[in-house]
């Protein structure tokens, strides 16, 4: 079975400008603020502009969440880091 996540990328990039609708569909407002907060804490990294605890007060993202995405990014290959700041900053 092709994994499920697939179509769900097929329908992004098949549609990118419907993108709202279908995060409308998909995802709750509480969901799709997660992902908002998880998005500026990844930017806020990888441009170390910020501490973790300052991102954390200006942002409102729990410390957990902050620290989850900073060890992924401490994890991941170098050049898989460096497409995603080319994709995010």
């Amino acid at each position: 079975m092709r994994p499920l996540w697939h179509d769900v990328q097929r329908l992004v990039l098949q549609n990118p400008q419907q993108l709202d609708c279908l995060f409308e569909l998909l995802l709750t407002e509480d969901e799709r603020q997660a992902i908002a907060g998880r998005l500026k804490v990844f930017q806020l990294l990888l441009a170390g502009t910020m501490s973790q605890r300052q991102i954390a007060a200006e942002y409102g993202v729990s410390i957990a969440t902050i620290t989850r995405c900073s060890n992924y990014l401490k994890n991941m290959p170098e050049d898989l880091r460096q497409q995603i700041r080319q994709l995010i900053l």
